[in-house]
């Protein structure tokens, strides 16, 4: 299987051209994969382009490689994105990188009232970079074309629901009703709020609920935050036939 770097500049590359790579991503390359001359890769600039590349020079700073085809990817629509609870023990972190192997849009850290784990002044911002990087690598491994956006940090219900008032919400609830599976698609975005280790309270359910969000489960099994939302979307993308 090729690697994959993010080369975030490619933009207008044509097969045929010598494209270099210096930064991160050729420190990496050379230093822990160990990249040769002759080999094939993928440079992906996470916005939908796949080029396929074969390396020409390596240098301890930079490599080339010769472009041997490019294929530009849509986005598929529906968009799933993952509203994620913060969670202790590194889970949150977890379902993010699974989320972005799995195929998510983007996600979203949501401070519930039980999470345990809390973001306050400027661990927000260090955070996000955090996740920013465990989605950046979750992509270059899944030799993804699009890479997940990480969304702004929300303390509330109001504050996360407020720039979704467009999208499909569906809050995963053990006791609902409704099963995911029977869910129809009917927006562009579908968004999937999954609770931290304590659950999401009733209070927060029903601010989702007084915004337009809807309850549903998966099986008759409790699963922890950090399963329930690629499991949820492994159900997804099955419903839309993508898998």
């Amino acid at each position: 299987m090729a690697h994959a770097y993010l080369v975030a500049e490619l933009a207008d590359t044509a097969a045929g051209e010598l494209v270099t790579v210096g930064g991160d991503e050729a420190r990496h390359a050379v230093k822990v994969a160990r990249l040769q001359v002759g080999e094939q890769i993928e440079l992906l600039n996470g916005h939908g382009m796949r080029a396929v590349c074969e390396t020409v020079a390596v240098s301890p700073s930079t490599f080339e490689v010769r472009v041997l085809e490019v294929v530009r990817e849509t986005e598929p629509t529906p968009r799933i994105h993952l509203v994620q609870a913060l969670a202790k023990g590194g889970r949150d972190e977890m379902a993010v990188q699974a989320a972005v192997e799995l195929g998510v849009s983007s996600v979203t850290p949501w401070q519930a009232h039980r999470s345990v784990s809390q973001w306050h002044g400027e661990k927000i911002a260090r955070q996000r970079d955090r996740w920013a990087s465990i989605c950046r690598e979750a992509a270059k491994q899944s030799l993804s074309a699009w890479l997940p956006a990480v969304e702004d940090f929300a303390a509330s219900v109001p504050q996360l629901m407020q720039p979704l008032s467009a999208a499909q919400v569906l809050v995963l609830d053990p006791r609902a009703e409704t099963r995911l599976s029977e869910i129809e698609c009917v927006t562009d975005d579908i968004v999937l709020v999954v609770g931290p280790e304590g659950g999401i309270e009733p209070r927060e359910f029903d601010e989702f609920m007084h915004l337009g969000a809807q309850r549903v489960r998966l099986g008759a099994e409790v699963l922890r935050t950090s399963t329930a939302g690629p499991a949820a979307i492994a159900v997804l993308q099955c419903k839309l036939g993508r898998w």
